[in-house]
């Protein structure tokens, strides 16, 4: 594909990722959870932490966006490809989630896009080797971001609990996918500047 088709298709990932719904290949993993009697206080709180993950799925359809263009080996964009697939199934769940307890997705969604996009580009122009070990990190930091939101979420939510719990899963796998594809291990001042960004986007789009 052509640099400025590659462009136009990823401008329309971009607005069908914002703006409109998203469909998942496989099943919804809440589906035969029964719904709690949480308190407002409690439905809100879990809201919250699901529209901070549907940030970060919103993120990650820009970052795979990003690497994909940028990647210099087939099999590197192929498999950065089929990461993006899987979460898409992200993406819909949590705005599933978000639904069901009456909350809202975050209002700088496009912000949101467009630096996670910038930075896949710049992963995948540093090299294939570099580009995998970003996703890598960038996969091992939302594990343990998923992990703090399963401590965080109302005990009863069994259905949100459900869905975090497959995303970690699948996280997990596409982390050993990169490693298994020659990613190298990112410099520890990568590794932090990483996470910065990553808390200012949970503690901006918790509110925002």
């Amino acid at each position: 594909m052509h640099t400025l088709d590659q462009l136009i298709t990823t401008f329309d990932l971009g607005l069908r990722t914002v703006f409109a719904t998203p469909h998942a290949s496989r099943p919804y993993p809440a589906a035969a959870a029964p719904e709690a009697d949480m308190s407002e206080a409690e439905k809100a709180r879990a809201a919250a932490l699901m529209r901070v993950n549907h940030v970060g799925e919103v993120c990650a359809q820009a970052l795979y966006a990003g690497q994909a263009l940028t990647a210099r080996n087939e099999k590197v964009r192929g498999e950065l490809e089929q990461a993006a697939r899987e979460e898409t199934d992200h993406l819909a769940w949590c705005e599933q989630r978000i639904t069901e307890l009456g909350g809202r997705k975050s209002l700088l969604n496009p912000l949101w896009f467009g630096g996670a996009f910038g930075m896949g580009v710049v992963a995948g122009l540093l090299g294939d080797k570099w580009n995998l070990g970003f996703l890598a990190e960038t996969e091992r930091q939302v594990e343990a971001h998923l992990d703090g939101h399963l401590q965080k979420l109302p005990e009863a939510d069994a259905r949100s609990r459900v869905v975090v719990e497959q995303m970690k899963t699948d996280e997990i796998k596409h982390a050993q996918t990169a490693v298994d594809h020659g990613g190298a291990p990112l410099p520890m001042p990568v590794k932090q500047a990483m996470r910065f960004a990553a808390e200012v986007m949970r503690q901006t789009a918790s509110r925002v």
